[in-house]
């Protein structure tokens, strides 16, 4: 409990950034969407665009002039924004004890490194839930003077737990390579570029029939907020898939950091 606090006061200066960052960008969103609200002429907007960069963005049969169909428009920042801290902060929460040249302080303790790696999972953990909750708290209260209906919190619900698994994907990849890099330097960019690079492959599979695989390899495409909107549920493939990712990753974390030579 002593770590998940001592990590839960390190990361709450950067927590308090991106939580700000987020309130404002959501309401900047949503002050865009007052000029597209109930407006037929903005739903011809969609229609003029080429398909393919429709697809490329997830916003085939998107409509702008519903609360529901805006929100689902914007998701990729939401995925995107959030799945970047947790890569970042799944990357920090390992190496930083090199990097603040600390980890002389836990070998010290009477605990065992694995242990030391759940408190940190745990701690990481919450830090992504309470970002989450305010990301979607702020679109919540920002769109309350629309009067969204029973089937629009019935979507952003389903979008926040899509959210949220694409988070538990990034922030056990970040752990992980943490974990296997002997440069705690490093880290953080190779799991930076990686994200970014996923990014590109959902992009590129929606462009072109033929890398049409690219979205098993990319979890931007596992939950599509375009795709919950009009389904409602989840691919039982993706879940598996990206419960699948966070066990290797986590459970690589826990196998090969212990047996790591850490920087005194």
């Amino acid at each position: 409990m002593h770590i998940i606090k001592r990590e839960l006061r390190a990361h709450l200066k950067s927590l308090m950034i991106w939580s700000g960052v987020m309130i404002v960008l959501i309401f900047l969103m949503m002050s865009e969407f007052a000029a597209y609200y109930n407006n037929p002429e903005m739903a011809d907007i969609l229609e003029s665009m080429p398909e393919s960069m429709l697809k490329a963005f997830s916003m085939e049969n998107a409509n702008l002039t519903t609360v529901s169909g805006y929100v689902s428009l914007v998701s990729f920042y939401f995925y995107l924004i959030l799945g970047v801290f947790s890569v970042l902060l799944g990357s920090s929460i390992i190496s930083k004890e090199e990097r603040d040249k600390t980890s002389e302080f836990f070998l010290t303790l009477p605990i065992s490194r694995e242990k030391v790696i759940f408190s940190k999972l745990v701690a990481a953990i919450i830090n992504c839930m309470i970002l989450l909750i305010v990301t979607g708290g702020t679109v919540i209260a920002a769109v309350l003077k629309y009067e969204p209906n029973k089937e629009f919190y019935k979507f952003f619900g389903l979008m926040l737990i899509a959210i949220f698994i694409i988070q538990m994907i990034f922030l056990s990849i970040g752990m992980f390579l943490s974990s296997i890099l002997k440069r705690y330097k490093s880290s953080g960019k190779v799991s930076a570029s990686i994200l970014f690079g996923l990014y590109i492959f959902s992009i590129i599979s929606a462009l072109n029939e033929k890398l049409d695989f690219l979205k098993y390899v990319s979890p931007f495409k596992y939950f599509e907020a375009n795709k919950l909107l009009n389904t409602s549920e989840f691919e039982l493939k993706y879940l598996l898939l990206s419960f699948g990712i966070i066990t290797i990753c986590i459970i690589g974390t826990f196998m090969i950091y212990p047996k790591r030579d850490l920087r005194l």
